[in-house]
């Protein structure tokens, strides 16, 4: 397996262990493709839920951007509901897991179509 099949399944064994979801494979797997070399840095792989800059650029980068969506207080609304799901305590929140779940809060799978 490559390194970015490894992380998928990485990823899928979070979506499974701490949300109890069972993941969509593609659809992770083309979220994760979609963030690019970010996943192969410790530091960019994850997101600061704390860092309030950090969500506003998820907000920009990832939901107006990537998913074409209209700003609007729904959008942080989206970010922190997928952050309190994911786990306040849980210290590293995936970026590929984050972004896969707010593809499917707002129903924009075809976006990776």
């Amino acid at each position: 397996m490559s390194k970015r099949d490894d992380l998928i399944a990485k990823y899928a064994a979070d979506i499974k262990e701490k949300l109890g979801q069972t993941p969509d494979m593609d659809l992770l797997t083309k979220v994760t493709i979609g963030c690019g070399p970010s996943i192969y840095n410790a530091d960019s792989e994850t997101v600061a839920a704390s860092d309030k800059e950090e969500l506003e650029r998820v907000k920009t980068n990832f939901l107006i951007k990537k998913l074409g969506l209209a700003d609007g207080p729904n959008l942080m609304e989206a970010i922190n509901k997928v952050i309190a799901d994911y786990g306040t305590a849980n210290r590293n929140k995936y970026r590929p897991v984050v972004y896969y779940l707010l593809t499917k809060h707002f129903g924009k799978e075809a976006v990776y179509g």
